[in-house]
């Protein structure tokens, strides 16, 4: 398995027989080299968007047709990115589990909003935000979303039992170092964590010291912009 990292919160995620982009916000995304963009969405088999924010969901639609990839959100938000022409999408909701080949994606709760300006006219309103369990390869990773700490990290954690942790955690509009490592020694059992949503802004963490001092015996790993991580 690889996870490459496409800055901010946008991950590739090499696993079975699927290449999956979760929410790749590669053009306006200051920390994505723009000239490497087909590196980074070459082979995709599917797109997940956690939300319609646009650090996470702007550059799905284009991908989808550029690609002719489906992208996997909750059910409001694929009525709104599947009405544009050239859009595939699959709808589902938290709770709801889909595969993609070998890989079975849940779609699990978090704490934010979702909303999406994708014609210039104002936000509406784009479902519920969310977070991802994914399982392949013997693993299951837990994509957080952008999310604050909330009581059903607890059963997620004992139900879903996650290895690998991709954990928002720059602080202002999500967790930050400090509230992401409290979490996952509270309520997951993590071997590898990385973070994310983090180094894009001045407002974000800079650094992820502070979650790498809060979890010894744990591997966390700060992610390098399209170098693969290797589980």
């Amino acid at each position: 398995m690889k996870i490459i990292w496409l800055g901010h919160s946008g991950f590739r995620i090499e696993i079975e027989d699927q290449v999956l982009l979760v929410d790749p916000w590669l053009a306006g995304n200051p920390v994505f080299p723009q000239g490497r963009r087909a590196e980074a969405t070459s082979g995709a088999t599917h797109i997940l968007l956690t939300h319609g924010h646009g650090d996470h969901a702007s550059n799905a639609a284009a991908i989808s047709k550029e690609l002719g990839i489906p992208v996997a959100c909750i059910h409001e938000l694929s009525e709104i990115l599947g009405a544009e022409d050239g859009v595939k999408t699959i709808g589902f909701g938290k709770g709801g589990t889909i595969s993609l080949g070998k890989v079975r994606v849940s779609m699990v709760h978090a704490v934010h909003s979702s909303s999406i300006d994708f014609r210039g006219d104002g936000p509406v309103y784009a479902g519920g935000e969310a977070g991802f369990m994914i399982a392949g390869e013997k693993h299951m990773i837990y994509v957080s979303g952008d999310t604050g700490i909330m009581a059903d990290m607890e059963w997620m954690g004992e139900y879903y039992r996650p290895d690998i942790g991709i954990l928002c955690s720059g602080g202002h509009y999500t967790m930050d170092m400090k509230g992401a490592a409290w979490a996952a020694r509270k309520f997951f059992d993590f071997q590898t964590v990385i973070p994310c949503h983090y180094k894009t802004f001045p407002i974000l963490a800079q650094s992820a010291y502070e979650m790498i001092e809060a979890l010894p015996g744990v591997k966390v790993i700060e992610p390098e912009v399209l170098k693969a991580i290797e589980v």
